[in-house]
């Protein structure tokens, strides 16, 4: 690519809130100077999402998705994929549409890696509804990185303009962190990282800082030793291979202003000591994006939320940042040439 191609936007469980944030971000395409974007959708789940939304919405079923350039500026760019027979019931999530959404997926990632899409944006999906109907992936991510091909290694990263996150483990219980938290995990988790800030944001020299598990980071032994025996091995041998990092440090005093000053991305043992921080700066404004990827994905930091599906008051907010956030990282790799 010589130049920024169309952003590819999953259509995410369609009982949800996603098609209304597509609708939605679309109308605040000039308020919000956002990229051309396409959906990938029956064009009959979006239109009955706009005649829900009361709003005057056109859309415009495009072949290919470079045609989105032209047409995002005077319609919804709509590339259709097989209609599901179901009709859509908002606040439900059901399996029957579940091909739908993963045709969706499997599309975008198919436009990404072959260039087509310069991105790929994801609404949220609701995985019981995909479980019934046979998924077999854990959820979204490790959908994705099946898709990317072997040997991909997903990292989470959430961000807003004020702090960059990602969590060394995820969702596990808060007692399995200390037997799941490794030197190696820490290790491979910092060098995917490093290497995204560097080709999808733009930043040559990434600053890491590394959160510690325990309370004051372990206070020198008296409060766990996870940081001197996992944590500290796991720090030297980044910084042998050149990548800036500190820590471990202590979690109740790194995420002030002054502090975050000292690093670009904070990477955290456990999944809450990570959330809550970037949720509390922004709430709205979060962006979840995988590291790790041979493609560019972000997503809303926010669920399918079907209770108040089909209200029209959904605030699109996060998908507006995901699609700024994607659309910025695409213009820093083709920068980098990465």
């Amino acid at each position: 690519m010589t130049e920024r191609a169309p952003i590819a936007l999953t259509i995410g469980e369609p009982g949800g809130i996603g098609p209304e944030l597509a609708i939605k971000a679309w109308l605040r395409r000039t308020q919000d100077e956002l990229a051309p974007f396409c959906l990938i959708s029956p064009v009959s789940m979006i239109t009955q999402a706009i005649a829900r939304s009361g709003t005057d919405v056109p859309v415009r079923v495009i072949q290919t998705i470079n045609e989105a350039t032209s047409v995002f500026k005077d319609a919804l760019p709509v590339l259709e994929i097989t209609d599901s027979a179901t009709e859509v019931v908002s606040g439900v999530a059901s399996p029957k549409t579940a091909s739908v959404v993963i045709e969706s997926i499997t599309k975008a990632v198919e436009l990404a890696t072959t260039g087509k899409a310069s991105a790929v944006v994801t609404n949220p999906i609701q995985k019981s509804a995909l479980y019934e109907a046979g998924f077999g992936h854990p959820g979204h991510t490790e959908f994705l990185a099946e898709l990317a091909g072997p040997g991909t290694i997903p990292v989470m990263m959430l961000a807003n303009s004020k702090l960059r996150v990602v969590p060394l483990t995820i969702h596990i219980p808060l007692k399995d962190v200390p037997t799941q938290l490794k030197t190696e995990l820490i290790v491979e988790r910092c060098r995917i990282t490093h290497k995204s800030l560097q080709n999808a944001f733009g930043i040559a020299k990434p600053r890491l800082a590394i959160a510690g598990l325990n309370p004051h980071a372990g206070e020198d032994g008296t409060m766990g030793t996870e940081e001197k025996t996992i944590m500290a091995p796991a720090i030297k041998q980044l910084r042998d291979e050149g990548v800036d990092v500190i820590g471990p440090l202590p979690a109740d005093t790194m995420f002030h202003e002054e502090a975050r000053a000292n690093y670009d991305v904070a990477l955290c043992p456990y999944h809450d000591q990570a959330l809550i921080p970037v949720k509390t700066l922004d709430f709205h404004g979060g962006v979840n994006v995988t590291l790790g990827l041979p493609f560019i994905r972000t997503s809303p930091d926010h669920g399918t939320a079907l209770n108040i599906a089909g209200k029209g008051i959904a605030r699109p907010d996060s998908l507006i940042a995901a699609l700024k956030m994607a659309a910025e990282m695409a213009t820093k790799r083709l920068a980098t040439g990465a």
